[in-house]
């Protein structure tokens, strides 16, 4: 199975079975994040150094204007998006197979959890995976420790408070904080 054929059938959010060869391609992916992961993770780069890791991390050129502060982990990488002016903090995890795009201007805060899988309820199948693509729209702040979890659509200029566990969309232009996150606010926009 190709790289290609596996974010293609990721982004169809179908089923993916144990012992499938998607599945297969989970393991060989999470492998190569783990070099990658293990190498930007123990030694100090240079931000230039950290974009060309990054963009190896998810097999796309990343803007060169975006930051982070490491240690970061992933079990996939491959469909990672991030957009220009990106920050993410220290000690974040991303379980990237199901999807995450991240637009330009966020700022992903310490140690965010962001989830893009769910198990099978069956038992007996609970090996079987649902992929949930999550969506952060521009220039959104996520607090530190908040954990976003699959399917998730948050809106351009929101603000997830600190140790919030997001399991709504969220509307552009909103303060949510909690567990579960609720509305505090809207933001009023000055332009």
């Amino acid at each position: 199975m190709t790289l290609d054929e596996f974010l293609q059938y990721m982004q169809s959010q179908k089923p993916v079975e144990q012992g499938s060869p998607i599945f297969g391609m989970f393991n060989e992916l999470s492998q190569e994040a783990l070099k990658i992961t293990m190498e930007l993770n123990n030694k100090y780069h240079t931000p230039q150094k950290i974009v060309e890791i990054f963009s190896e991390l998810t097999g796309k050129k990343v803007d060169k204007t975006f930051r982070m502060f490491p240690p970061f982990y992933t079990d996939c990488g491959k469909n990672i998006k991030v957009g220009k002016n990106v920050f993410i903090n220290s000690s974040c995890h991303f379980q990237d197979q199901g999807g995450i795009e991240i637009s330009d201007g966020c700022l992903i805060g310490h140690n965010v959890t962001i989830a893009t899988l769910n198990h099978e309820l069956e038992p007996s199948r609970r090996q079987n995976l649902h992929p949930r693509k999550v969506k952060i729209g521009k220039n959104v702040w996520v607090g530190s420790n908040s954990i976003i979890l699959p399917g998730i659509t948050i809106g351009d200029g929101a603000i997830i408070g600190a140790g919030s566990i997001v399991t709504k969309d969220v509307g552009a232009n909103t303060v949510v904080a909690g567990n579960p996150a609720k509305i505090l606010k809207k933001i009023k926009s000055e332009v």
